[in-house]
């Protein structure tokens, strides 16, 4: 879960029936026990269901999807690892298995009722989570295993310590559903923290997709700046007389602080900073 490079790793030959050494630069630590993954298999409920796996490791969840009815299709970054688990079957049957870096994915391309799981490493989860919301529409449910902290960030409301722009993001595509904590002594290798089974089941945004980016940044403005009050923080980005009309347009306290606001408060102020932005004047005609 810490950290993982986007450069592929080298391929290099392993013995038949061999385990791949785990390696920390990618971020590998993959869980002993099938049995943990079961509430995050319940939640995606695969049966029949096309899934897309990021990060397999060893298989373990892999095995758990194929047994509920899944048919996965598992994405590695790892080439030993992907080609371990190539040689491996589930109940007869291998499985289908692509080597390549989840980061690049085209989530637009996914075929529509995808399911999308996977152990994320910690420093792409929030990225590839990121992604899957925005870009992969067509997935109406997700779950995923990441670092504890970033499991409380994603289902985060007002007022909770964790809660940030991220977690606005995740109400804005999703509910959130917490799924079960993980010890960290369920890892091999352990790491240093514990982990946090997370789901998220797709809602329409609140906007059309044209306008999501100007409320998604909104967002990030407010938050860039914890410690600030709104008035200030939007300041920042905005202006003061701008910060000021838009927090008094949308009826909003210009000394709160973002970790008070709710996902309805942030389309308040998005609405009334757009209609304080004059529209651009159109071009004069060409003679």
């Amino acid at each position: 879960m810490p950290r993982s490079p986007r450069s592929r790793p080298a391929r290099r030959a392993q013995p038949p029936g061999s385990r791949p050494p785990l390696r920390k630069s990618l971020g590998q630590h993959h869980l002993r026990d099938g049995a943990l993954c079961r509430p995050l298999v319940e939640f995606l409920r695969p049966r029949g269901e096309r899934v897309l796996e990021i990060g397999p490791g060893g298989g373990v969840l892999t095995a758990e999807l194929e047994r509920a009815g899944a048919h996965v299709l598992a994405l590695e970054l790892d080439w030993a690892w992907a080609m371990r688990l190539r040689r491996l079957a589930v109940g007869g049957a291998p499985i289908a298995i692509a080597v390549g870096d989840a980061l690049d994915l085209d989530w637009r391309r996914l075929p529509p009722g995808t399911l999308v799981t996977g152990n994320l490493p910690y420093n792409v989860a929030t990225a590839l989570i990121e992604r899957c919301l925005v870009a992969g529409t067509g997935v109406p449910r997700a779950a995923f295993l990441v670092q504890l902290e970033v499991a409380e960030r994603l289902i985060a409301a007002p007022g909770d310590e964790a809660y940030g722009s991220l977690s606005v993001l995740v109400a804005a595509y999703a509910r959130p559903t917490w799924l079960g904590r993980v010890r960290r002594g369920s890892f091999v290798p352990p790491p240093k923290v514990d982990g946090g089974f997370v789901g998220l089941e797709r809602r329409a945004p609140p906007l059309p997709a044209a306008a999501m980016p100007a409320l998604l940044e909104t967002v990030r403005l407010a938050f860039a700046q914890r410690r600030k009050t709104l008035r200030n923080a939007l300041a920042a980005g905005w202006g003061v007389a701008a910060a000021e009309a838009a927090l008094g347009g949308a009826g909003l306290d210009p000394g709160a602080r973002a970790e008070t606001l709710s996902l309805e408060d942030f389309l308040a102020l998005h609405r009334a900073r757009t209609l304080a932005v004059p529209a651009a004047p159109a071009a004069a005609p060409k003679h």
